[in-house]
């Protein structure tokens, strides 16, 4: 039944995809009051609701766009489901409007493939992840995926390796006139916090442990087929398919080496994964498989909700 819903790109996704993250919102305010900041008014809540859920109409963009999965709506449903299951995602609104610039630097990323403006769409990834970097840092881990874009792109112009450099020090720039203006110094707007963690004893509990074996799992499982399957594609697809995989990646090791391990920071690697696991299911030819393997990526989270 689950796979019958979602398997068409229909208004009643979105709606319940909305309606998800809306219940992973106030779960978030009702089971683990401790986590979320005191201070932040409605007025920052909700902007932050709103702006995680415009992430969710981007990944769709994107996939649809792209032809990134066969016109269905899995992937925005399992991005809703993981948000559920890891609603200390609201935590940091710094995150979720980080996390907002890489989609969208994503999107511009992919669409070079169409060899049409080629050298603005460098320009603009890389001005939207270092913009992302300034929210939070290590975001900055995107920057190198513009190069593998380029490659994968056969973007063979000298010229378009320096690109992505002139992107990044326009934000630099704009960084140090903000830090002048408004707090009379030169760097602070930068955030520039390389700090990093190695210590998971914060992912101590029944909740992450499970989650954590969900997305290893459900991903790894799902990885393998994923890059087989793009031996499968058509030339033209491939690209854009290992732009999605290579992501999914440098958001591993971004939650890797996070200085704060508070569930916040997979927010990254909700997207990626949404679509390699998305592309999975779409092989799966067995109906009662394919129910069973997206049935326990629905009910893990409403699970945990009872934890």
């Amino acid at each position: 039944m689950i796979t019958t819903i979602f398997s068409k790109s229909k208004p009643i996704n979105f709606l319940i995809v909305f309606s998800i993250t809306l219940i992973a919102f106030v779960v978030l305010h009702i089971k683990y009051p401790n986590a979320v900041n005191p201070d932040l008014s409605i007025w920052v809540k909700i902007p932050e609701f709103l702006l995680l859920f415009l992430s969710v109409l981007i990944l769709s963009f994107i996939v649809l766009k792209n032809l990134l999965s066969q016109q269905n709506n899995y992937e925005i449903l399992l991005f809703g489901l993981f948000v559920l299951a890891v609603p200390q995602v609201f935590i940091r609104f710094n995150i979720v409007v980080s996390n907002f610039f890489v989609l969208l630097a994503l999107r511009r990323l992919i669409s070079i493939g169409s060899q049409k403006q080629v050298v603005k769409k460098i320009f603009d990834s890389a001005f939207l992840i270092g913009l992302a970097s300034l929210f939070y840092f290590w975001a900055i881990l995107f920057f190198p995926l513009i190069f593998i874009a380029l490659l994968l792109f056969s973007v063979n112009a000298v010229k378009s390796y320096f690109v992505p450099f002139i992107g990044l020090l326009a934000i630099i720039i704009l960084a140090i006139c903000y830090s002048i203006l408004m707090n009379n110094d030169f760097f602070s707007a930068l955030n520039i916090n390389p700090e990093s963690n190695l210590d998971f004893s914060s992912y101590n509990s029944l909740q992450f442990i499970v989650v954590i074996t969900m997305l290893l799992s459900f991903g790894i499982w799902s990885s393998v087929f994923y890059l087989n399957d793009i031996k499968k594609k058509k030339r033209s697809y491939r690209p854009s398919y290992k732009i999605l995989f290579f992501t999914c990646m440098f958001a591993s090791a971004l939650a890797v080496l996070a200085p704060q391990k508070n569930g916040s920071e997979l927010l990254f690697l909700f997207a990626p994964l949404a679509v390699i696991i998305t592309n999975y299911i779409e092989t799966i030819t067995e109906k009662w498989f394919k129910e069973i393997y997206l049935g326990l990526l629905v009910i893990i989270p409403f699970v945990l909700l009872m934890l």
